[in-house]
C-alpha cells in the first residue's frame, strides 16, 4: 500500500478545499489539509488550489522558499503536483522546474538554458531503469558488464559535479525502481549482463558513491520493496506515456522527496513524545500496577510494546529527543522506568517527563519550553483517538500520527511517516541525550548558586573557535538551517554553499564549541562574516538556545573584534532581520554596544561598531583555543 497510512482521513476535504480562499490564514489552512490522507486526485486538487492562492511565497513563511529542478529521464510531470503537496505538508513553498523531455544534458551544460536561468536551490536526478541499463544485455561477459556499469556510474557522478559547480546547491539522486524482468530467477546475480542484475548493481553503486560525494538519496527502490512493486509501477503506463512511477504512488513519492527538502532546511522533527498506558506498555499503570502491565516476552502484545520501546531507544541513540506526556501519577509512571525488569527505556533516556492530570496540549507546551524547541519539532505518539483529536485541534503544528492498533506495527508506522528524516548524523546528534542529562546537573547548580555571576563562574566554561572545516560542515549546516530563535538574520545555507564560502577570500566562517565542568555542548554557535572595504559585515550570527544566558555572545564578540582588527577593518557591521521566531534577539546588537544605522528599506535593522573605541565585554566564558581563518 502506498497510502499515507500514518495520517488521519478527511471526510470533508472538498468543502475545506473550497473554503481555503476565505480562511483568515489560508497558508496555515492549506498546510492543515495536507496533513491528511490524500489520494492522487485530492493531492492534485490541493496543489492546484495552493498554486493559485500562493503564486509567490506567503508572508511570514517559516522556511526559505525552494526552487527545485527535477531532471528525469522518464515522465515526471504527473509527480510535480504531489511534490508541491508534499512540500506543503512539511511547511515548504516550492517552485519546480523540469526540462523538456530528453533534454537533461543540454539543460545542465548550456549556461544560457532555462535551467540555469531558474538557478535551483536543489537538483534531483531521476533516472529510470531502462535509461540506466541501456546497452547492457545478457550477451556481455563479466568484464564488459562491469565496465558498462562503471561507465554509467561515472557519468552520473560527473552530472552531480556539474550541478554542484553550476548552482552550488544540494544534489539529490533517486534510486531506480527494480522494474526489469529477471532472466534467471533467484540466481540472476550469476548473469552479469542481465539488465535486472545490472540495475541492482547500479543502485548499490549509486548508494556508495552518493555517500562518498555528499549526495542525498531518494530511496524509492526500498519503499517499493516494502509496498510491492505493483503499487509503484505499471508496465502498461510505461509503454503508453513513459511513466515509471504510477500516479497512485505519487502522493507517497511527493512526501518522501519533501522530507528530504525539509531536512535540508533543518525542518525535520526533533522530539518523540510518548504516551505511556497502552502506548509503550499494555494496560493502565494506575489500575494494574507495575506487575499487571503487559510488557516483555511471553505474549505477542508484550513483545509488540517492547518493539515500540526498542525503536524509540534507537531513535534516541541517533539523536532524537525522547519525552513523556501522560495522564498519570508521576510516581507511578516513574516507578516503571526505574524498576520494571522488562523496560528497555529508562528514566535516563527521557529528556522531559510530564506525567500529571493536566490536558496534553498544556503539557506539550511545557515540554517544548523545557527543551527549548518549537512545538513544530514534536511528534506525539498516543493510542487514544480523543487525545489525538484534541492535540490536532489545539496544537496543529505538533505531528500526531495515526498509530496501528497492534503495537508491533507502530515502529513501521513511525518509520513510514519520516518525521525524523536525516541527511547525516553528527557527533552532537549521538551525544544529545547525554547533553540533556548534563543540563539537569547545570540546573541543579543554578538552584544552589547565590547569584548569576557565581553560577556562571561555577560552570567553568571554556570555548574554542575554529574556521569551517570539512569535518564540521555537516553540523554547521545543521545549525544554520534549524536555528530560528537566536539567529540574527535566519539566512539558510546548504553545505555546498558553505564549502564555497570557505574557499572564498572575502568570506570568513567561524564555529564555536563550548565545554564546561559537566560536559561538552559541542558546536553551539556560528558566525559568518564578509570583508567589505574597511568593514567586516556579520552575515550570520546564530547560537543554540541551550546556552542562552551564559555570556557566550559576549565571548563571541571578543573573537569577532580580534578578527576584524587582524584584517585591518575599522568597523564591524551587523543586521537584525525580523522573523516570526527571532524576536528574542531584537536588542542583541545594542546590548553589545553597536550603534543604529539608517535603514535601507529592506526591513532589516542595521548596526555598526566603531573598532577604534570598541572593547570586548566581560564574560564568564574563557577562550581556551582560538584558531581563526588564515586570510589576508
Amino acid at each position: 500500500m502506498t497510502a499515507l497510512s500514518w495520517l488521519p482521513d478527511l471526510p470533508d476535504f472538498r468543502a475545506r478545499l473550497a473554503a481555503l480562499a476565505q480562511h483568515a490564514d489560508p497558508w496555515a489552512a492549506a498546510m492543515a489539509l495536507a496533513t491528511h490522507r490524500l489520494d492522487f486526485l485530492q493531492t492534485n486538487a490541493l496543489a492546484a488550489t495552493a498554486a493559485r492562492l500562493f503564486p509567490t511565497p506567503p508572508p511570514g513563511l517559516a522556511s526559505q522558499p525552494i526552487r527545485l529542478a527535477v531532471l528525469g529521464s522518464a515522465t515526471t510531470t504527473h509527480l510535480l503536483t504531489a511534490i508541491r503537496t508534499g512540500g506543503l505538508r512539511h511547511g515548504l513553498w516550492l517552485d519546480l522546474f523540469e526540462p523538456a523531455f530528453g533534454q537533461i544534458l543540454q539543460a545542465l551544460h548550456d549556461p544560457a538554458s532555462s535551467l540555469h536561468r531558474f538557478a535551483p536551490h536543489a537538483v534531483l536526478f531521476s533516472f529510470d531503469a531502462r535509461h540506466l541499463t541501456a546497452g547492457i544485455h545478457p550477451g556481455l561477459d563479466d568484464s564488459a558488464a562491469e565496465s558498462a556499469i562503471a561507465d554509467r556510474l561515472d557519468h552520473i557522478t560527473r552530472l552531480w559535479e556539474r550541478a554542484r559547480t553550476a548552482f552550488a546547491c544540494p544534489v539529490l539522486q533517486q534510486t531506480a525502481l527494480p522494474v526489469l524482468p529477471r532472466l534467471m530467477g533467484s540466481n540472476e546475480h550469476r548473469l552479469a549482463g542481465a539488465p535486472a542484475q545490472a540495475l541492482a548493481r547500479i543502485n548499490a553503486g549509486l548508494t556508495a558513491r552518493a555517500a562518498a560525494a555528499g549526495v542525498h538519496l531518494l530511496a524509492i527502490d526500498a519503499r517499493a520493496a516494502q509496498d510491492g512493486l505493483a503499487a509503484w509501477h505499471d508496465p502498461a503506463l510505461w509503454h503508453r506515456s513513459r511513466q515509471e512511477i504510477r500516479p497512485d504512488a505519487a502522493p507517497i513519492y511527493g512526501d518522501m522527496l519533501a522530507r528530504l527538502l525539509a531536512a535540508l532546511q533543518g525542518r525535520a522533527r526533533k522530539c518523540l513524545v510518548l504516551d505511556l498506558d497502552n502506548t509503550i506498555w499494555g494496560g493502565v499503570i494506575g489500575d494494574d500496577g507495575p506487575d499487571g502491565i503487559v510488557l516483555g516476552p511471553g505474549s505477542a502484545a508484550g513483545e509488540g510494546f517492547l518493539a515500540v520501546q526498542a525503536y524509540a531507544k534507537a531513535l534516541a541513540q541517533r539523536g532524537v529527543i525522547l519525552a513523556v506526556c501522560s495522564k498519570n501519577e508521576a510516581a507511578n509512571a516513574l516507578a516503571v522506568f526505574d524498576t520494571h525488569p522488562e523496560m528497555i527505556l529508562r528514566r535516563s533516556d527521557i529528556a522531559c517527563f510530564q506525567a500529571n492530570w493536566q490536558d496534553k496540549a498544556s503539557n506539550l507546551r511545557a515540554i517544548a519550553g523545557q527543551l527549548r524547541i518549537g512545538l513544530d519539532a514534536l511528534v506525539m505518539l498516543d493510542d487514544n483517538p480523543a487525545e489525538r483529536a484534541l492535540i490536532r485541534r489545539e496544537l496543529p503544528m505538533v505531528a500526531v500520527p495515526e498509530p496501528p492498533e497492534e503495537a508491533a506495527r507502530v515502529p513501521g508506522c513511525l518509520a513510514d511517516a519520516g518525521y525524523f528524516e536525516a541527511l547525516a548524523i553528527t557527533v552532537e546528534d549521538r551525544a544529545r541525550t547525554g547533553q540533556y542529562r548534563q543540563e539537569h546537573a547545570r540546573a541543579a547548580l543554578r538552584e544552589t548558586a547565590t547569584d548569576l555571576a557565581g553560577f556562571l563562574h561555577g560552570l567553568e566554561m571554556r570555548m574554542t573557535v575554529h574556521p569551517f572545516e570539512d569535518a564540521t560542515l555537516p553540523r554547521i549546516a545543521q545549525l544554520i538551517n534549524k536555528t530560528n530563535q537566536f539567529n540574527l538574520t535566519t539566512r539558510r545555507y546548504a553545505e555546498e554553499r558553505l564549502r564555497a564560502m570557505r574557499h572564498a577570500a572575502d568570506w570568513i566562517g567561524l564555529c564555536f564549541r563550548l565545554r564546561d565542568r559537566f560536559g561538552d555542548h559541542g558546536i553551539i554557535a556560528v558566525a559568518i562574516l564578509q570583508a567589505e572595504s574597511e568593514s567586516l559585515r556579520i552575515d550570520t550570527w546564530l547560537m543554540s538556545c541551550r546556552v542562552l544566558g551564559r555570556q557566550v555572545e559576549e565571548a563571541m564578540l571578543g573573537v569577532l573584534l580580534e578578527e576584524a582588527r587582524r584584517r585591518g577593518a575599522r568597523r564591524l557591521l551587523g543586521a537584525y532581520v525580523p522573523s516570526a521566531r527571532n524576536a528574542m534577539v531584537r536588542e542583541h546588537y545594542p546590548k553589545l554596544g553597536f550603534t543604529a544605522c539608517a535603514p535601507d528599506g529592506d526591513g532589516a535593522h542595521r548596526w555598526v561598531l566603531d573598532l577604534a573605541a570598541a572593547a570586548a565585554p566581560a564574560s564568564a566564558v574563557r577562550l581556551e583555543v582560538q584558531k581563526v581563518a588564515v586570510g589576508p
